[in-house]
């Protein structure tokens, strides 16, 4: 539009980690959500080489919003160019690029920068996105450099498993279970108290208490993003609730099959180093506490929602025999 300007930042962080470990690290746009605070949930639609199309769901200044993206990665130069193909107002373009620079000693320079217009180039709506690209690109700069000095590898700080119940029952009253949060308080034992805001449909915000195994209760908060067609919920907790966990995503889903469903939790937590360190077990050992405390908590639930579906077959109504009918 007419009037319209570009507006531009750049934000740059120093980081003791060798370049190319870095550019890695940015590179993998799915794994994005565990290391970027406003980052809920990232979807790989379609890739060729270099280039790859994706759609993102962020945290932007208290608004949940969703938009599509087109990036392409030039590995040699370690340099990431990005574009917002379709965005939300007051949004009228967005792209820029991310560079990995090498620096004496092993270390790095990290740098994002930005391009925006804004519909009718309004200043409230200039500084409003100004401020939360501001705010993003400096946390997100902030948590990639904690990860990426970590004294343990990315593949020991990140945990990622799968637990798994089948169900002989409609797969939609499995789903009904699990997006039906609200209702846990009273059903699930690990989940005192649950509360739950769906202002746009899909996207749901939670805060709840969660009863540990050692018997301590923690709150928490979670964004759910609900696709009922596909059978699928996907998650960010945005305050963990595992005491060791910096950030936990993962995602609910309903699969059907030839005999019923299988309804799968799957899980990928990244390990708060410093609450590592500070306890008398290794990083392995936390791990392992890890994986057995949110898989019993999940399995918990994934046999609850087994439960509302087979019982809920069970208790409809026979059919009155017919004449003809064969006898049961």
């Amino acid at each position: 539009m007419f009037g319209e300007r570009v507006h531009r930042t750049r934000h740059s962080v120093e980081v003791a980690a060798p370049a190319g470990a870095v550019y890695a690290l940015l590179a993998d746009a799915v794994r994005r959500p565990l290391y970027c605070p406003s980052v809920l949930h990232v979807e790989r639609l379609d890739f060729e080489g270099p280039r790859e199309r994706l759609r993102s769901w962020e945290s932007a200044g208290g608004d949940i919003r969703s938009s599509f993206s087109a990036r392409m990665r030039h590995a040699h130069e370690r340099r990431i160019e990005f574009f917002q193909l379709r965005h939300e107002a007051p949004v009228e373009t967005m792209g820029g690029e991310w560079t990995v620079e090498e620096g004496a000693g092993g270390r790095s320079v990290v740098t994002v920068r930005h391009e925006f217009t804004v519909v009718g180039d309004r200043p409230d709506d200039v500084a409003w996105v100004g401020l939360v690209t501001d705010d993003n690109a400096r946390a997100e700069l902030e948590s990639l450099r904690r990860v990426a000095e970590s004294d343990l590898p990315l593949d020991d700080l990140v945990l990622s498993f799968e637990e798994s119940v089948r169900v002989d029952g409609p797969g939609e009253l499995v789903y009904d279970f699990l997006y039906r949060a609200a209702d846990w308080p009273g059903l699930v034992p690990h989940v005192p108290r649950l509360e739950l805001t769906e202002s746009t449909p899909g996207v749901q915000v939670l805060d709840y208490d969660v009863r540990l195994p050692e018997g301590a209760v923690r709150t928490a908060s979670s964004v759910r993003l609900c696709f009922p067609h596909a059978g699928r919920i996907v998650h960010k907790q945005t305050m963990p609730s595992a005491p060791a966990a910096a950030a936990h995503i993962g995602e609910w889903s309903v699969v059907p099959d030839e005999d019923g469903v299988r309804v799968i939790a799957q899980h990928s937590v990244l390990l708060d180093e410093n609450a590592v360190r500070g306890l008398p077990a290794d990083a392995g050992q936390a791990r392992l506490g890890l994986r057995e405390d949110i898989g019993r908590m999940s399995l918990t639930v994934l046999e609850l929602a087994r439960h509302h579906a087979e019982s809920a077959v069970r208790a409809l109504p026979r059919r009155p025999a017919l004449t003809g009918d064969p006898l049961p």
